[in-house]
This record gives C-alpha cells, sequence and structure tokens, in this order.
C-alpha cells in the first residue's frame, strides 16, 4: 500500500477553499488555515490552485491533496492532463481529477490520463459521481476513489447529507480500493457514521473552513 494513503487512513481531511471573490481567497490566509486544521487533528489538506497548494504544501506536515478547478460546470475538477501535472509539481502528495465518464477537455480518456500520470509517479484520487464512475476509476486503476461527485452529475440526487449509498455501495464492490467519503459532511455524527459504513478517510471542508456558509446556517435558525 502506498505510504501516503496508509497516512490518512481512519483521518479527516479537512479541505481548505475559498470561492472567487472571496474574503478568504489567499493563499497565505489558506496555508495558516491549513496549518489551524492540522493543529486539530487534521490527518490531509485538501486544497484548490497552485498557489495555495505550493503556500499549505510549505507550511503543513501532513499529506496535501491538490486540486485544480477551471471553469464551473462539466469536468472542472482537474480537468485535464496538464491541470493534474502542474497540482503535483506544485507540490500535492495527492492529485483529485474528474472521473466522471463525461468528456474531457484535452480529449483523452479518464483511463489514458490516470496512465500518464501513474507513468509520473503520481499518486490518483478519483471524484466520482456515480457508481459506474467508481467502476471506470477501478477499472483504470486509480489510488483512491471517492465520493466527491455525489449529487453534481445529475446521475445522483443530490442527498441532504453524505451519500451512504453510494458509499457503503463502493465498498461493498472494491475492497481493495480505499474508498473516501466527501460531500456534505456537516456534523461530527455525520463524520463518524461515514466511518462506521467503511470510508477510508473522509473529507469535510465547508462546515470547518467556509465561515459564510456556516454563519448562514445559524443566522438561518433566528427565522
Amino acid at each position: 500500500m502506498n505510504p501516503i494513503i496508509e497516512r490518512i487512513k481512519g483521518g479527516l481531511v479537512v479541505s481548505c477553499q475559498a470561492y472567487p471573490g472571496e474574503p478568504l481567497r489567499h493563499p497565505e490566509t489558506m496555508a495558516q488555515m491549513a496549518m489551524a486544521a492540522e493543529i486539530g487533528g487534521a490527518c490531509a489538506i485538501r486544497c484548490q490552485g497552485l498557489a495555495d497548494i505550493a503556500a499549505i504544501k510549505g507550511q503543513v506536515k501532513v499529506p496535501v491533496i491538490g486540486i485544480w478547478k477551471e471553469g464551473d460546470e462539466g469536468v472542472y475538477i482537474t480537468p485535464t492532463l496538464r491541470h493534474a501535472r502542474c497540482c503535483s509539481n506544485a507540490g500535492a502528495d495527492i492529485v483529485a481529477i474528474d472521473a466522471t465518464r463525461r468528456p474531457r477537455p484535452d480529449g483523452l480518456t479518464y483511463a489514458q490520463t490516470v496512465e500518464a500520470l501513474h507513468h509520473d509517479g503520481v499518486t490518483v484520487m478519483a471524484d466520482c459521481g456515480s457508481f459506474s464512475d467508481a467502476q471506470q476509476a477501478v477499472d483504470a486503476g486509480t489510488d483512491i476513489i471517492s465520493t466527491t461527485l455525489a449529487g453534481y452529475t445529475g446521475e445522483r440526487e443530490k442527498t441532504d447529507g453524505p451519500d451512504f449509498e453510494l458509499l457503503e455501495r463502493m465498498v461493498a464492490a472494491f475492497p481493495d480500493t480505499p474508498v473516501i467519503c466527501e460531500g456534505r459532511i456537516h456534523t461530527p455524527d455525520q463524520l463518524a457514521e461515514v466511518m462506521k459504513r467503511g470510508a477510508w478517510a473522509a473529507v469535510v471542508g465547508t462546515a470547518i473552513t467556509h465561515p459564510t456558509s456556516i454563519t448562514g446556517w445559524f443566522k438561518a435558525r433566528l427565522g
């Protein structure tokens, strides 16, 4: 087993990202957020963009999962081989890429992308939106599969919370491939539940590192 993947087993990955135009959208700020998460017990950090990857990698000791978002529809999470290679070169220990069966901007298939990255020595995490995506990722030899895009690609209903059904099906079908649960884990109880259901690790972002959303949750309860 890949030692980087072993390091995150049973742990909490914290996603440190800010959307364009937000006050926290700055590499130094995201690095400080990542450092705080590491002190709190994060086993790894997931982050977006080359500047953020480089800044965070220079400040934390835990593994860094890097992505590069370009656009906001279709395949936009590390959409091409070039994007993935840049994430690796910026310092990402694991590169997460869109693993859906949709056309990729550079014309490569998902399998071709994974093959090229493995040739480069890159550890690949598949952001899946359905079981069929996960099957494709496993068939391509992907190192880690995740539920990241469940509810966002039109293949599965967007659940109010983690997609437990998809998680359990992936864990049962692919016992030799680490399955990470990501997406709408908003409470410690939900985190505990996804781990109970067999997740190798879990990614929590919004509920820890997005104060605008968290504030909105509290404000909504005021009526």
